[in-house]
């Protein structure tokens, strides 16, 4: 595989799993829970939510051929605490993944070069796609982090269980090596 080639197939790989990380952290938390902000300069994990998916939509809709902060983008909205039910936090969220993931697919390699503009600076497709995976975990993160204060019972551990370093690392080394992405397994694991 060549190193493009390589390159697409990670970050595609590396989006699904903040997505399933993302996921995850919301199954472990009741309904209601994903409305909870601690105070007025806190989003709910439903507004998180909310942004990443205008972002993604803004950022993924006419890729390679318009201005990745769109004229319908209402930014400033995406912060509104409005939003009523899980049902709904769930459909923004998938709406907003399904653009990116649809954006990634139709990409071919030799347009990872191409110029693109967010807000009228240009980037190439390739640090267009970085600055995203980068901006997309930040906020995963924070829904994890919200998440795992507002369980009221045990969390169920999304990565390294605390204490179980020592393990997961043998496991690893007990194995011959090989070239993979770490998300391979990652991926196996969460689903």
């Amino acid at each position: 595989m060549k190193a493009d080639e390589s390159y697409l197939e990670s970050v595609k790989k590396q989006f699904l799993y903040y997505k399933m990380l993302g996921e995850k952290a919301i199954d472990q938390i009741e309904p209601e829970q994903l409305f909870v902000s601690f105070n007025d300069d806190t989003n709910s994990i439903a507004t998180i939510i909310k942004h990443i998916s205008g972002n993604m939509l803004s950022r993924w809709t006419d890729f390679l051929t318009s201005d990745g902060e769109k004229e319908w983008r209402n930014r400033d909205a995406e912060f509104e605490n409005d939003i009523q039910s899980k049902e709904e936090v769930l459909d923004i969220w998938n709406k907003g993944w399904n653009c990116l993931e649809n954006a990634l697919e139709n990409l071919k390699v030799d347009q990872l070069s191409d110029i693109i503009y967010i807000r009228n600076e240009g980037h190439t497709v390739i640090e267009a796609i970085n600055r995203q995976l980068a901006h997309y975990p930040y906020h995963v993160g924070q829904i994890v982090f919200y998440a795992k204060q507002l369980k009221n019972s045990e969390w169920n551990s999304l990565s390294i269980p605390k204490n179980k370093s020592g393990n997961y690392n043998a496991e690893k080394f007990a194995k011959e090596k090989e070239i993979k992405n770490f998300t391979d397994d990652e991926l196996k694991r969460l689903k």
